[in-house]
């Protein structure tokens, strides 16, 4: 079992930025690929940035490229997206999520843990 809580999370301008982090318990955390999703009222959860169990590869949305990075601490159980040039349409709850598999095609129902996630909102 892998229990997941973010934080970082807030109110931010428009060019802006924001650390998300995403703290796992469990000693299987090292082995998992972890990813941050996303999901805006009325839309379906989507993918941010995932990336490899030992942070040797990573993936981003093309909506996100350039401005957003994903990391992991494995000595500290925690993942990190920090989203710089930060713009309104960013605005989501955004979650990070744990899975046994690389696969950048795999579906997001998919994926094997959550957290309870954390509101980005970006003002205009």
């Amino acid at each position: 079992q892998v229990q997941l809580v973010e934080s970082g999370g807030g109110l931010v301008q428009a060019g802006g930025s924001l650390r998300l982090s995403c703290a796992a318990s469990g000693r299987i955390f090292s082995s998992y690929t972890m990813g941050w999703f996303r999901q805006a009222p009325g839309k379906e959860r989507e993918l941010v940035a995932i990336i490899r169990w030992d942070g040797g590869m990573t993936y981003y949305a093309d909506s996100v490229k350039g401005r957003f990075t994903i990391s992991r601490d494995n000595s500290k159980n925690t993942m990190y997206l920090q989203m710089n040039s930060l713009k309104p349409e960013d605005t989501a709850v955004y979650y990070c999520a744990a899975d046994r598999t690389w696969n950048t095609a795999r579906p997001v129902r998919a994926y094997d843990y959550w957290g309870q996630g954390t509101q980005v909102t970006v003002s205009s």
